[in-house]
């Protein structure tokens, strides 16, 4: 145990109370040499806020001093939350009055104020700011004759930033620039910077996405010397590469992907074995081959982490030289691998494995629609021309539902949204919008890849060595508490035991399929768990109901895949690593991991952002047209509508003039005062493009007047309405007047929603 884990494990101690640095020591017995390492890890401990100084010189840990530490999201209505380190905290209201000089994304310090009868905080006030999140701030800058400020594009950061008039670097009113933060704000003070750089005007071409690129703060261009490494790798394999590898080449392996893909991590090969038994080989590209650790390429990826997929252009985690040509697994081109191979029951069992190096060469490149049209369109023409892939095709679909089925019995959470693709014409405006239902194809390639990965996870975790692993931790109570709410308003519900599990919200998924309410109930149940991350212990994945799961297949494009890559090839020789090796890996995984989750979430809402802003520019064709669609979200301040196409605008309250509404959060409902209409999640509606707004990423619904479609499903409590309701919306009360004057809707503080991935 090191120093800094001595110090921590004494004040968690349930007999510790504040002490002074010197009875610190004291108690833990510290002298002489040690004493210098003492004060150093003590002063760390407190700069990373895992340990509090007093005012009176005394240290404790946050969580038995009344404090939370965690990050500050804010919300463009002034309050924010801060989102807890310690899992066993809710999230922590803080009201505008208490925010401070934090901005939106800083790691902060907060008093806890108002308690539950739990003891579980629900408001507090920021005392700290730990780390800042907004070194540098993309928006528009307005000048004046001795000053200038720039609004942040991003309307949580709040307040406009003051820029001197000597800073301004030649930036015009109406500038898109980047703003470099030189003084943080202050209760009464705005943050005050200097312009680094000027990106275009607001209105140009491809200013918004270079924008959201610059927010970000995601690399468009390699430094010089990651491109010259990239430049000394051979995009060719000498007889050296292959001492040790076994030859695979053989092999009638395929790769399958998107129709664009060009950097393929992975190809499969599935064949039956005499005693019934499927063997199925994931050869994954052998990228650690080529990029080793602590040089450019290496430093380079690790930072940026992922590659990002948006929605005009690819920022690779490696250069082109690597991502699409020597680690890409092309056909009909020798290519070096790592493979993973599994004797497969007939009930999904991995009953034998190994893991090696390999040399393969792919023999043919599919895509999904040509898989989809063989297998399950059992299209002619396509099994003609791929004659000797049906047969193998058609074991991969049987091993794949085998597999599935596998998944399905233990428990694992299955969520099947529709893909939304934007086409873009040359100038990059959209064009169209696609809707991608999941296939066979798709399915084929997720459980190969899901069962490879759990193989390799548990492989890593019997060996002993330190790795890295992806995990889903159990959702929070009140968030399942809050989900059953919204269950038994559509007949389903989670039984509540001492530990959810996954297996309960399957069989609401099972239940639902099919049913107009499963796109919602699905949703909302995805915004209740967790966010999946990665962790250098092994947690376990509560929604794939995996003991064992780590990240192996796509080390061309994520970082943590690379590194699992790099610790197998190590136990090849030996089986093991050495004890120095192994405390060097302690020590860098955990910060990799937490790095490495940090940018999956920014390349996330990276290609979010850039999608959701042509989805705005493609509607933009419609405005003052009609579509049917269903509400999806419903807040205090409106409703949200998904039309048929997948795009999603916002019906505001103060747009319903027919009658005041009242925000019935436990029914995820606003419902009529007089009328008793109600505009519940899940019901059909019709409405009308009103506006759209590019810099906001914003659309504006109307309810249509004829043809609308309301469900009243339920009826508001005595205390939720002031009037008698009527049975429905009849002709008569839709003829009366609008009310003068809108009754002010009661907001609950909202919680933000996390989001999960596999």
């Amino acid at each position: 145990m090191d120093l800094a884990e001595r110090i921590l494990g004494f004040m968690r101690e349930e007999v510790y109370k504040p002490l002074t640095a010197e009875d610190l020591a004291d108690g833990l017995s510290i002298r002489g040499k040690e004493l210098e390492e003492f004060w150093l890890v003590l002063d760390k401990l407190e700069a990373a806020a895992a340990i509090i100084k007093t005012r009176y010189g005394k240290y404790g840990i946050p969580d038995r001093m009344n404090l939370v530490v965690g990050k500050f999201s804010a919300t463009t209505k002034g309050f924010g939350f801060i989102l807890p380190e310690n899992p066993e905290l809710d999230d922590v209201f803080i009201p505008p009055d208490a925010i401070g000089g934090a901005m939106h994304g800083d790691r902060v310090i907060a008093r806890m104020h108002k308690r539950h009868l739990s003891g579980k905080a629900v408001e507090g006030e920021i005392i700290r700011v730990v780390t800042r999140a907004n070194t540098k701030v993309v928006g528009t800058f307005e000048s004046s004759r001795s000053f200038g400020f720039v609004l942040p594009d991003d309307r949580k950061i709040g307040r406009d930033i003051f820029i001197p008039k000597d800073e301004f670097r030649g930036a015009k009113t109406g500038s898109k620039v980047v703003v470099e933060i030189t003084e943080w704000p202050q209760k009464q003070k705005s943050a005050e910077g200097r312009i680094i750089e000027v990106l275009g005007r607001q209105g140009d071409p491809g200013i918004e996405i270079l924008s959201i690129i610059k927010k970000h703060n995601l690399p468009t261009e390699f430094p010089p010397e990651v491109e010259q490494a990239a430049e000394r790798v051979k995009t060719t394999i000498s007889d050296e590469d292959l001492l040790g590898r076994r030859d695979l080449r053989a092999l009638n392996m395929v790769t399958i992907d998107g129709d664009d893909a060009k950097d393929l991590d992975d190809a499969v090969y599935v064949e039956r074995l005499k005693n019934g038994r499927y063997l199925l080989n994931v050869s994954i590209a052998d990228v650690s081959h080529y990029v080793r650790e602590n040089t450019p390429l290496d430093n380079e990826a690790r930072i940026r982490g992922t590659s990002v997929y948006l929605v005009d252009r690819v920022l690779p985690m490696l250069p082109p030289r690597l991502s699409n040509g020597i680690c890409s697994l092309n056909a009909g081109e020798d290519r070096l691998a790592l493979t993973a191979q599994m004797e497969i029951d007939g009930r999904g069992q991995v009953i034998n494995h190994e893991i090696f190096p390999s040399v393969i060469r792919v023999k043919t490149r599919l895509t999904y629609n040509i898989v989809r049209q063989i297998v399950a369109d059992h299209d002619e023409p396509l099994r003609t021309a791929y004659a000797e892939l049906v047969a193998p095709l058609e074991e991969m679909e049987r091993l794949c539902r085998i597999l599935r089925d596998r998944r399905m019995r233990r428990g694992a959470i299955d969520f099947d949204f529709p893909e939304i693709k934007v086409k873009l014409d040359a100038e990059g405006h959209p064009i169209a919008i696609e809707k991608r239902i999941r296939s066979i194809a798709e399915s084929i390639i997720e459980e190969f890849m899901l069962v490879a990965n759990e193989t390799v996870a548990e492989h890593m975790h019997w060996l002993g060595v330190p790795s890295m692993f992806r995990v889903h931790e159990e959702p929070d109570e009140e968030k399942m508490s809050r989900l059953n709410v919204l269950l038994g308003n559509f007949g389903q519900h989670i039984p509540k035991t001492q530990e959810i599990q996954p297996m309960a919200l399957q069989r609401v998924l099972s239940k639902i399929a099919g049913r107009p309410e499963e796109r919602i109930i699905s949703t909302v149940m995805l915004r209740s768990l967790k966010q999946a991350r990665y962790d250098a212990e092994n947690l376990g994945h509560f929604g794939l109901a995996a003991t064992y799961y780590t990240h192996f297949t796509s080390p061309i494009r994520r970082y943590p895949d690379l590194i699992v890559h790099r610790i197998i090839r190590e136990t090849f020789t030996t089986g093991d690593i050495s004890a120095k090796r192994s405390q060097k890996l302690s020590v860098m995984l955990p910060e990799i991991a937490l790095h490495s989750s940090e940018r999956e979430r920014a390349a996330a809402e990276a290609e979010r952002a850039t999608v959701d802003l042509k989805k705005v520019e493609y509607m933009a064709q419609f405005v003052g047209q009609e579509f049917d669609g269903i509400i999806s979200g419903v807040t205090a301040f409106g409703f949200f509508v998904e039309i048929t196409n997948g795009i999603e605008g916002l019906v505001r309250v103060s747009s319903l003039e027919d009658d005041y509404y009242q925000y019935v959060e436990e029914q995820y409902a606003l419902i009529g005062e007089r009328t008793s209409n109600i505009y519940r999640l899940g019901n059909s509606v019709r409405i009308i493009v009103s506006k759209v707004n590019p810099a906001d990423r914003t659309i504006d619904y109307l309810v249509a007047t004829e043809g609308k479609s309301l469900q009243a499903v339920g009826r508001p409590s005595p205390d939720k309405r002031r009037s008698r309701p009527g049975p429905g919306r009849s002709d008569a009360a839709k003829n009366q007047p609008a009310p003068a004057k809108k009754k002010p809707v009661t907001v609950a503080k909202p919680k933000k929603p996390r989001a999960t991935k596999k």
